[in-house]
């Protein structure tokens, strides 16, 4: 619900005509449409982040990002808009439902309060996201296939992995932290610096799994763990052998889990979300044995679809005409904003 939130700050506009001067408050220009410093204030009070005593480098950084998401949702939906995909009433309101789902109403509209937004601003936020997801499953997802061949000759050239001389699952984890990081480990360069804003971003990631969302998306885009995160969080398999020497909070939420759920292990302020891909017992396996062949297209698929993706969404900005002035400024002013306070807050 965070990012959905967040979001919603940045009103859908068409495209206009690319203007001679941006105007003073402008903070980046895409194609001819600006977005505003007060867009970005307003996102970034609305991620709770605004309420932490932060340096002011570590608020630019953030506003930084924040406006880097809003260029692109900005192209993606001009593109929605090219190809007159849309988002119909009945779909919205779904995944409005779905988003606050076992959310008592009291503390939902507490928590659009505190956010300084109200259920119309979320619905639009969710459209956003549903227009830019569209857009990606039309032009990436719906391009990616995996062939019969390309899975037999994964599986001889990786036989050795399908022989389990123990029993063990197949995990995925999206790691959250109380503290800040000296360099941020996923995409979005989103991380939480105190135990509060932690706990905030697992109640988000959780509500987005609910509404659909992908694991390995969220992992690589909002998990903070260096090493998984690039790999959509993928732990590959761990045996019993590992398991029982995890901590009791771990184990908990892996053994005896059915395959697609997820749990959350809290140890010190600290958050796993622990996916639970699969439940493998020893023994040599083949393509005919029940999940291999669709465990191996899956992987393959995911490869594919996130080179793809990532491709896709490198060459959509560059072909863009985007000016950064944000950027502009900060490296002007040697790592500061000229003439303003990095925190002022949105009004």
């Amino acid at each position: 619900m965070l990012a959905t939130l967040t979001g919603a700050a940045c009103q859908s506009t068409p495209p206009a005509a690319p203007a001679a001067q941006a105007s003073s408050d402008a903070w980046a220009v895409v194609n001819g449409r600006e977005i505003k410093r007060e867009e970005v204030e307003k996102a970034y009070q609305r991620t709770g982040n605004a309420a932490d005593a932060l340096p002011e480098e570590e608020i630019l950084t953030a506003k930084l990002s924040l406006l880097d998401d809003l260029i692109l949702q900005d192209i993606l939906i001009a593109k929605a808009r090219e190809a007159k995909v849309e988002v119909p009433d009945a779909e919205l309101d779904k995944a409005f439902e779905e988003a606050k789902k076992n959310i008592p109403d009291a503390a939902f509209q507490q928590e659009l309060t505190k956010r300084g937004i109200t259920a119309a601003d979320m619905r639009e936020g969710l459209r956003r996201e549903l227009l830019t997801q569209k857009v990606i499953d039309r032009d990436v997802s719906s391009k990616v296939t995996v062939t019969a061949q390309e899975v037999s000759d994964f599986f001889l050239a990786n036989r050795t992995q399908f022989n389990l001389a123990e029993e063990g699952y197949h995990l995925a984890q999206i790691v959250v932290t109380p503290v800040r990081d000296a360099q941020a480990a996923n995409r979005t360069g989103d991380d939480a610096a105190t135990p509060q804003a932690a706990a905030e971003k697992v109640k988000m990631l959780m509500e987005r799994l609910k509404a659909g969302a992908s694991f390995g998306d969220l992992a690589t885009g909002y998990s903070e763990d260096s090493e998984t995160a690039p790999r959509g969080g993928d732990l590959g398999l761990v045996t019993m052998s590992r398991l029982k020497q995890a901590p009791q909070q771990l184990r908990d939420a892996v053994l005896n889990k059915a395959p697609g759920t997820v749990n959350v292990a809290s140890m010190g302020g600290a958050h796993t979300l622990v996916l639970v891909v699969s439940h493998e017992q020893a023994g040599q396996r083949d393509l005919s044995t029940p999940g291999v062949s669709d465990r191996i297209n899956a992987a393959l698929k995911g490869r594919k679809e996130q080179l793809l993706r990532t491709a896709y969404l490198t060459a959509a900005r560059t072909d863009a005409d985007v000016v950064n002035y944000l950027a502009r400024r900060i490296v002007e002013g040697q790592g500061k904003l000229p003439g303003a306070q990095a925190a002022a807050p949105a009004k």
